[in-house]
């Protein structure tokens, strides 16, 4: 059987964005009242390789699989800390599959090399996931959406000191 060629890149154009937003408009557009048209736009100016929002891709054999996003905010309730891993997602098909490791490896390596900033963050009512690639729980955070309580987390990209046993009471 051949390996298959994975690759995560930055996407700056727009040959993938129908596929971006099909998949962000059924996971959060509509339960959000958001039009397909403004989720569009939001993929679309999300296509940057020199400031954020910066979109990446999980391309197997040249096709788009899943993606993620670096973002200045997205929490509302946590405008004081950014910038943000955002919109993580694998296509349905390729689940299960060993493809989501390989998209959230690329995750600090992307960071480190697109965002001058200390840590990234970010927010999921998954518990366990994100801490297998290097993320810290911070704390317990009411996110006022429809998953109230949901797990702030943060990674260290660059001249972030943090032991073990640090509390994160101040992030």
């Amino acid at each position: 059987m051949n390996e298959p060629d994975l690759a995560v890149l930055r996407i700056t154009d727009e040959a993938d964005i129908e596929k971006i937003t099909d998949w962000m408009y059924a996971w959060w557009g509509v339960r959000e009242g958001y039009t397909r048209e403004a989720v569009r736009e939001s993929m679309r100016h999300s296509l940057h390789d020199d400031r954020l929002p910066q979109t990446f891709g999980l391309y197997r054999n040249g096709t788009l699989i899943g993606m993620y996003q670096f973002t200045a905010g997205d929490l509302f309730v946590r405008p004081d800390i950014y910038p943000w891993l955002a919109n993580v997602y694998l296509d349905a098909a390729y689940r299960g599959r060993g493809y989501g490791r390989v998209l959230l490896s690329s995750v600090q390596r992307n960071a480190q090399d697109a965002i001058d900033a200390p840590y990234l963050y970010l927010f999921t009512k998954h518990s366990g996931l994100y801490e297998k690639f290097g993320w810290r729980f911070a704390e317990e955070i009411d996110t006022h959406l429809d998953v109230r309580m949901q797990r702030l987390y943060r990674l260290p990209l660059r001249n972030a000191s943090h032991t073990e046993g640090e509390t994160d009471a101040n992030v």
